[in-house]
């Protein structure tokens, strides 16, 4: 049953009442330059900077993909500055899927239920409001925060962040070190709580795969089918068991793992399986992974089509973009054509310096007995965009979940949702970071 008085904006936390609004300004990003825009979603957020007496410049490289920015002085402007980012769009959401309306805003159980909730309104709200926590109440951040909301990061951030750093450098003139998405958020590692920071993140290609045949009439036997050899290509490569390879990141994550839970170091699937719903997540860091995410072909059913086309989904660990590749052609076969769609690069950093140590303690402060380990994300940000700049990116939007969410599951998933304690725990760890950093 919904909460009907939490649904009250007067009632919600302002963190909550932030992503709320924003989950309802339908951000959809379908990829290749179709997108619902996220025109509206960046006017409401410089509108609220705007009352904390900011003043955000805007950005649109192309219509209706806008891009927000602002500076905020810091006490010593001789340190280089630390750029706090997120990503205004969201993936698409089929509404019959959904137990809710996905641009709803609905708050149901205590969670707040939402295409964007996980990914990453959430942290948009933690964002906006952290930064109010520090200016209203007087304070001036330890160096200058460059705050930027961008357009398209569901889209590798083609049409945004990587127009933006190509086309206004100078917002982020100064800047050494970034913060975004997907890390800071807490995981059950057996019987314990802990968190995981990310310090890195896996390259990208989106490829697409063609194949080409005689066209026919369907009832004929036809041998030259575009739809069945695509077919045996993408089962093949679906089905392909990349092997385990580590870098020093997911070494030392798998080590951190092996000590919470004295599991063996030696069988890497076996100690990220004990924790629970985030198994899947965390296994997709430790190898390669090529997913078919959609199929085109045909344009009537007793017509036999001349071509075919998949999109595949690749993440490889960095620097291993051409390695994997040479794999794909072998497995796929010498008569599919590869299109490569999106390419981007991969990174990784250390887990150590003043930032990381900064962050984790402030998450030590609000969780104390909750150890934090270092992570490689499977996935990507925009932090791929700042890292051609020289900026080095992280992933810290901190959460506290309950014990048996399947957070990290619902990433681009069905019934997308975030406790609201969970936000004001962010906030406020968010807040403290910026204050201290």
């Amino acid at each position: 049953m919904a909460d009907s008085t939490a649904n009250r904006a007067e009632t919600l936390p302002e963190v909550a009442r932030i992503a709320r609004d924003l989950i309802r300004m339908d951000t959809t990003n379908y990829g290749g330059g179709r997108a619902a825009g996220e025109r509206e979603a960046a006017e409401y957020v410089g509108a609220y900077l705007e009352q904390l007496g900011l003043e955000p410049e805007y950005y649109e490289p192309v219509a209706r993909r806008t891009n927000v920015h602002v500076r905020i002085p810091g006490r010593d402007r001789d340190r280089p500055a630390l750029v706090v980012h997120g990503h205004l769009d969201v993936v698409p959401a089929v509404a019959e899927d959904w137990s809710v309306d996905p641009f709803g805003g609905e708050i149901r159980d205590g969670m707040l239920w939402g295409r964007g909730a996980v990914d990453m309104k959430d942290m948009d709200a933690m964002i906006l409001t952290s930064v109010a926590d520090i200016l209203r109440s007087g304070e001036q951040p330890p160096r200058d925060l460059i705050v930027t909301f961008f357009a398209d990061e569901e889209n590798g951030g083609v049409e945004g962040s990587a127009l933006v750093v190509r086309d206004r450098p100078e917002w982020f003139a100064g800047a050494t070190e970034a913060i975004s998405e997907v890390g800071g958020f807490s995981i059950d590692v057996g019987e314990r709580r802990a968190y995981l920071l990310q310090v890195g993140e896996k390259a990208l290609l989106w490829l697409r795969l063609v194949a080409r045949g005689a066209a026919g009439h369907g009832s004929r036997v036809h041998p030259d089918n575009a739809v069945t050899r695509l077919a045996e290509a993408v089962a093949a490569l679906g089905r392909t068991e990349w092997p385990i390879r580590l870098t020093p990141t997911t070494a030392r994550f798998l080590d951190a793992l092996a000590a919470l839970t004295d599991g063996d170091p030696g069988d890497p699937d076996a100690l990220a399986d004990a924790v629970g719903p985030a198994a899947g997540f965390l296994k997709a860091t430790l190898r390669t992974t090529t997913n078919p995410t959609g199929l085109t072909a045909g344009y009537k059913h007793n017509v036999i089509p001349d071509r075919a086309e998949a999109l595949i989904d690749v993440r490889v660990l960095p620097g291993t973009e051409d390695a994997a590749l040479a794999d794909i052609r072998r497995i796929v076969g010498e008569d599919i054509e590869i299109e490569t769609v999106v390419r981007d690069v991969g990174l990784e950093t250390a887990f150590s310096g003043d930032l990381v140590d900064a962050m984790v303690a402030s998450l030590g402060r609000h969780d104390p007995d909750a150890p934090v380990i270092p992570y490689l994300l499977g996935a990507g940000t925009d932090n791929k965009s700042l890292s051609r700049l020289g900026i080095t990116g992280y992933g810290f939007a901190p959460l506290r979940l309950p014990r048996g969410l399947d957070f990290t599951g619902m990433f681009h998933g069905v019934d997308e949702r975030v406790p609201l304690d969970s936000l004001v725990f962010g906030q406020r760890v968010l807040t403290d970071l910026l204050r201290t950093c």
